[in-house]
């Protein structure tokens, strides 16, 4: 019997670079889809799998078999969608790459006239801008008050022409991404964010607006902290590159803890009273450490964090390591203070060297790199 013959492979002038995890149901779907909208185009698709424990990858190398257009990466014990997203366009040879979703959700039809204004000239950063319809748009209230917010954000801080710049959907020639790459953090979700500020101003922007769809299978690499995680990248490159992104996530987060201490504080005197003020002080520690460690497990070291019983015993260390942060605040701020330095100057460099140990300790031993299970 006749096998039907491979397409031919010629070299790709565009790589469609698919960040998944979970996505199993989804990349068939999306290979035919992008298969039908780019004909006449050479083209290739490059799936980027976090180890999705659906078989995602062996979906993908199934489908590349058969289709030279198809390939695919399996990262085995790193992940993250920013990270993905480099590693995939580090291995494209193409004169474009592209940033699609493999969720669905974006329109991937509009990726020819993406095409088309680059290879123009029109641009050189052409990104795919959601538009809204009502409740129809396929964004929750929430990730739509983020977007909204991001957009006024962004054209403030960084004074870059992009009306949507919490998209994740755009196609930019490979030479500046290869250029920029090592100046861009593998870590979080808006990788557009970080493309543009690292670009300092190089970009030519156009838009091509297109309808967002509702997510119809697969996991969200998203959650409502996501803002946290744009905000820690603009100030990431407001300070020229010297605070990393998540010693900023880290340190909000430490800020975000201070006002739970403090509303604790205030609802055990409304409760209690505060004849006992050590053990209202006592409570509003220990409930502001565990909002630091859920919201640090869930944003800053989302990709290391833990799950289940083992929050249990992270949580423990996190809390001893907090704690002799604490005491290095208190012994180096008195000693300041002693040496007649003014109050908030003694205080505001005990705050510091505790942050700052509290996240060496945290990146180094509480949060390390672990194999998934």
């Amino acid at each position: 019997m006749d096998r039907d013959p491979k397409p031919a492979k010629s070299p790709p002038t565009l790589s469609v670079v698919v960040p998944t995890y979970r996505e199993a149901a989804n990349v068939p779907v999306l290979f035919e889809r992008i298969k039908e909208t780019l004909e006449g185009v050479p083209w290739e698709m490059i799936v980027v799998d976090d180890d999705s424990p659906d078989g995602t990858a062996d979906i993908a190398f199934e489908i590349a078999a058969a289709d030279p257009r198809m390939r695919c990466l399996r990262r085995v014990n790193r992940n993250g969608l920013a990270g993905a997203v480099i590693e995939g366009w580090m291995a494209s040879s193409a004169e474009y790459v592209a940033v699609i979703d493999g969720d669905l959700q974006h329109d991937e039809t509009i990726l020819p006239e993406m095409y088309r204004r680059l290879e123009a000239g029109a641009g050189n950063l052409a990104i795919g801008t959601r538009i809204r319809d009502g409740a129809e748009d396929g964004l929750s209230p929430m990730r739509q008050k983020l977007s909204d917010f991001g957009r006024w954000f962004f054209n403030r801080i960084a004074g870059a022409p992009v009306s949507d710049p919490m998209s994740g959907f755009f196609m930019i020639p490979r030479k500046i991404v290869s250029r920029l790459a090592p100046r861009l953090s593998p870590d979080g979700f808006k990788i557009l964010v970080d493309v543009v500020l690292s670009a300092s101003g190089e970009l030519r922007v156009v838009e091509v607006p297109y309808k967002f769809r509702k997510r119809t299978a697969g996991e969200s690499k998203l959650t409502p902290l996501v803002g946290l995680d744009f905000l820690g990248l603009v100030v990431h490159h407001a300070s020229g590159g010297l605070l990393p992104v998540r010693f900023v996530l880290f340190a909000m987060i430490g800020l975000v803890g201070l006002v739970v201490h403090i509303l604790v504080l205030a609802v055990y005197r409304a409760w209690f009273g505060l004849a006992d003020f050590q053990a209202g002080q006592l409570v509003a520690t220990i409930v502001a450490m565990g909002s630091n460690f859920v919201l640090n497990n869930e944003i800053t070291y989302r990709n290391q964090r833990y799950r289940g019983a083992g929050m249990i015993g992270g949580f423990a260390v996190f809390a001893l390591a907090c704690g002799v942060g604490a005491l290095a605040n208190i012994n180096v701020a008195s000693l300041l203070y002693s040496s007649r330095q003014t109050w908030w100057l003694s205080g505001l460099s005990g705050a510091l060297l505790s942050v700052v140990w509290n996240y060496a300790v945290s990146t180094s031993l509480i949060w390390r790199p672990r194999r998934r299970g």
